[in-house]
């Protein structure tokens, strides 16, 4: 079976890519992705309000180093001897391209103008192969339109496409009022591929505390029905790379995705849960399924049931929800 498929430009031996985590701070468990069967890997992601906070404290750091008796500051630790969380990253992003063969996206999480092109710049000297910009903005101010929101993702991707020719990808929320049109505009800017979707974790409410605290909820294979839905209303409607995120636990997943047209899977929770080798699982299944198919190919196969190609439009559209509402039975 012909695996092959292509993702932001670059050619992958196959369509199932590990996306960010913690697996890619370990260059051994790196080399146990690629070996199971990973045909890229994306970094975890560099966060600009971990590198602000860092460059504060530095800063905190160097101007008290100077304060207090002359003989003590002899005792202080060097600023070059603590090596900040952007050394590390870029560190981690050259052991990795060493290391390994397939390709490495680097990813980044920012905020303002200014750090994406500053940061972006950086990983691309670095040697990254792509990068993926995931902007995790919450609209909670009642001010700001939706169409400002847009807008802070498109002038983002604008502005840093002007000092960085590493081809981009653009992972956003379910959360717009018109995935289409913001997809389609992203493309118009040079947004080389997107990731669908982001998954905002949810902060939780602790009833015995009283406080408001962070809890890390893995996905289940039924949120991947959302961004299936949405590649295939996309595909063959823009030329980007769509890349299918949250949700895909095993190579039933995968084939839905794919088979709505995604270029790529990405994986994340179903490698935390059970590890790299869930990969090799995920691949084998394909593989096996692709035997029993009409299919010989990936790109054969990608996109055969999406909008445009079921003969039915409504099919992703209001038909779904009308006929589950109509035949559900209550149980007794």
């Amino acid at each position: 079976m012909d695996l092959r498929t292509t993702y932001l430009g670059l050619p992958l031996k196959n369509p199932l890519v590990p996306s960010a985590s913690p697996l890619s701070r370990s260059l051994d468990t790196a080399r146990q992705l690629e070996d199971a069967g990973a045909a890229a890997l994306v970094m975890y992601s560099l966060f600009e309000e971990e590198l602000q906070h860092d460059q504060e404290v530095m800063d905190a750091y160097l101007n008290n180093q100077s304060l207090g008796h002359a003989e003590a500051t002899s005792f202080l630790p060097q600023h070059g001897d603590m090596p900040s969380r952007q050394e590390r990253y870029l560190e981690q992003l050259q052991r990795l391209k060493q290391s390994l063969e397939i390709p490495i996206i680097a990813s980044l999480n920012g905020v303002t103008p200014g750090g994406w092109i500053e940061h972006g710049k950086e990983l691309q000297q670095a040697g990254a192969d792509a990068l993926e910009l995931n902007v995790y903005y919450i609209a909670g101010d009642m001010q700001v339109s939706g169409s400002e929101v847009e807008r802070r993702y498109i002038d983002l991707l604008h502005e840093l496409r002007q000092h960085v020719t590493l081809p981009i990808a653009m992972k956003l929320s379910p959360q717009f009022s018109s995935v289409a049109n913001i997809v389609n505009h992203l493309e118009r800017v040079g947004a080389a591929g997107v990731s669908l979707f982001n998954r905002f974790y949810q902060p939780d409410i602790d009833i015995d505390s009283l406080r408001v605290a962070p809890q890390l909820h893995l996905s289940s294979s039924a949120e991947s029905l959302l961004a299936m839905r949405w590649i295939a209303i996309l595909h063959g409607r823009v030329k980007l790379t769509l890349a299918a995120t949250g949700g895909v636990h095993d190579h039933n997943d995968a084939l839905k995705m794919l088979l709505a047209g995604a270029d790529v899977v990405h994986l994340c929770s179903t490698l935390l849960m059970h590890g790299p080798g869930r990969l090799t699982e995920i691949l084998r299944g394909i593989e096996a399924w692709l035997e029993e198919s009409p299919y010989e190919s990936i790109e054969q196969l990608k996109g055969t049931l999406s909008q445009q190609h079921v003969g039915d439009d409504s099919a992703y559209a209001r038909t779904n929800y009308l006929q589950l509402l109509d035949n559900y039975v209550p149980e007794a």
